[in-house]
């Protein structure tokens, strides 16, 4: 008997990949490999930022949806994978993890201009060719990322330069020292970036603008990274420096010729990084405060005005349930609503500012503020009374208190930790001033919580987050990097109430 193989029908459809029907499709992408996600141990400023508020919106639920989009994804190298294994056998296990330190720095740099040449390829100059944005907008979200490709282009350059044939690299202490310097280049680049997120977010409102973008994020060149995620890369890239140039110390010997300069490159770097961070501080607290919105005269307090960084600012609720945006600046506490002023966000104050040295904070335990209102407050759930604490003046008759209700448990410590802090900071420096004594005391409340003065440390930059969110927080570098991710929390984030 004859058997005859069997042969599977050849009416099967191929299932069609989708096809993006947008103008970003018309864009032919950059060679990718993937962005490498940032460490995002230093991120620019103290935000309460919601991370649940992201730029990347969803698709309509009635909208037709199509097959997923493949994402291209960079395959990461190590050195070991790259070179001859043969060299590798020869070397200890501390050079290798040298060399794979060294080549990190390498693979970065050409990961970051591959991004910013694609920010520029696939968003700025499609949105400028199709008058999706002006030109001056365009220039205001970018800012000065044309001049970081060169830069980082040549010290890129530098690094092949210094490999051997056999992918070794002896010494790159030198070459950072020689080139680190130029990082000063991104003063201007970070400084501008709260104002460049503010008009993003506004323009994104325009339903051409807001097309643009989605179908850029829906194909497969973007990595599923917003345009936010690409302007931002240089600040998380600036803030990783130190970081990196410590790996490759650690794992150079006391002998070798190239330690004393990674010594002095980690100073040049850490100076630099500094420096931007204060610069983008400043930056940022005037951004705000020209977009402060004063009902009266008496609350124009010269605090405010004299204020030279932002400690932190986030939405939250008072216990009416109505929403305020809330800034910590360096002396003082400023409770406002937001407005719309021809078209711009602006932030309407609400009730009179409470200067550092005069604040008291109290931690609330949960259940303990009653909900405004007789029928809402009987039927309130315990959800709905967690996470508040209160500010108010030492003295009653100066202003009202106010009972702020955080997002969640730990937004709310994120807050009582940079209030503490500003006030640790303002009474260190009375007290260094001698003028202590003629100033008002601040004192425990009767649930054990009360501030100290300080000036926060005002950590920006890594970036990332958040974020990026931006408002740039960006700002500070120390060692102290893990701790200022979290407090990095400080802007953005909601729910506060205020006691009537």
């Amino acid at each position: 008997m004859e058997i005859k193989k069997y042969k599977e029908p050849s009416n099967k459809r191929a299932k069609p990949l989708s096809r993006v029907t947008s103008l970003a499709s018309l864009i032919p992408p950059l060679k990718a490999t993937p962005l490498k996600r940032f460490s995002q141990t230093l991120q620019r400023s103290i935000s309460f930022r919601n991370e649940s508020r992201t730029d990347i919106f969803t698709p309509r639920s009635f909208s037709r949806q199509g097959p997923p989009v493949i994402t291209k994804r960079r395959d990461s190298k190590l050195w070991s994978e790259t070179f001859d294994i043969r060299v590798n056998q020869m070397l200890t296990a501390k050079e290798i993890k040298r060399q794979e330190a060294i080549f990190e720095l390498s693979q970065g740099e050409q990961v970051l201009i591959e991004d910013l040449k694609l920010a520029k390829k696939a968003y700025r100059d499609p949105m400028l060719k199709l008058s999706i944005m002006t030109e001056q907008e365009l220039k205001q979200i970018f800012g000065t990322l044309d001049s970081l490709i060169p830069l980082h282009e040549d010290l890129l350059s530098r690094l092949r330069e210094a490999r051997k044939p056999d992918g070794t690299t002896e010494r790159v202490g030198h070459i950072l020292v020689g080139w680190l310097p130029c990082l000063n280049s991104y003063d201007s680049y970070c400084s501008n970036q709260v104002a460049a997120k503010a008009l993003l977010d506004h323009k994104k409102l325009d339903h051409r603008v807001h097309d643009f973008l989605q179908r850029c994020l829906e194909s497969p060149f973007s990595r599923k990274l917003d345009l936010w995620n690409f302007l931002d890369i240089p600040r998380s890239r600036l803030v990783k420096y130190p970081l990196l140039l410590k790996e490759i110390l650690r794992h150079t010997p006391n002998d070798q010729p190239d330690k004393q300069h990674l010594e002095e490159a980690i100073n040049i770097v850490q100076g630099i990084v500094a420096e931007i961070n204060k610069k983008t501080g400043e930056s940022e607290c005037q951004f705000y405060k020209e977009r402060l919105v004063f009902l009266e005269e008496s609350q124009k307090d010269p605090l405010i005005e004299n204020s030279k960084m932002l400690c932190c600012h986030g939405d939250l609720k008072n216990n009416r349930g109505a929403k305020l945006h809330v800034f910590l600046f360096q002396e003082v506490l400023v409770i406002t609503r937001v407005v719309t002023c021809s078209e711009q966000l602006c932030y309407q104050l609400y009730r009179q500012p409470i200067p550092v040295s005069d604040l008291v904070l109290n931690d609330l335990q949960d259940g303990e503020v009653r909900l405004g209102g007789s029928i809402r407050g009987a039927f309130s759930n315990n959800e709905r009374t967690k996470n508040f604490f209160r500010v108010s003046f030492v003295d009653p008759s100066e202003g009202q208190s106010h009972s702020l209700q955080a997002n969640d448990a730990f937004n709310k410590q994120q807050w009582l930790n940079c209030i503490r802090q500003a006030k640790e900071a303002v009474q260190r420096s009375l007290s260094d001033a001698g003028t202590l004594g003629c100033k008002r005391h601040t004192h425990l409340t009767p649930n054990g919580i009360i501030m100290s003065h300080q000036e926060p440390k005002l950590e920006r930059m890594d970036q990332s987050d958040n974020e990026s969110d931006c408002s740039m927080d960006t700002s500070e570098i120390s060692g102290d990097y893990e701790q200022m991710e979290q407090t990095h929390c400080c802007v953005y984030q909601k729910r506060i109430e205020t006691d009537v």
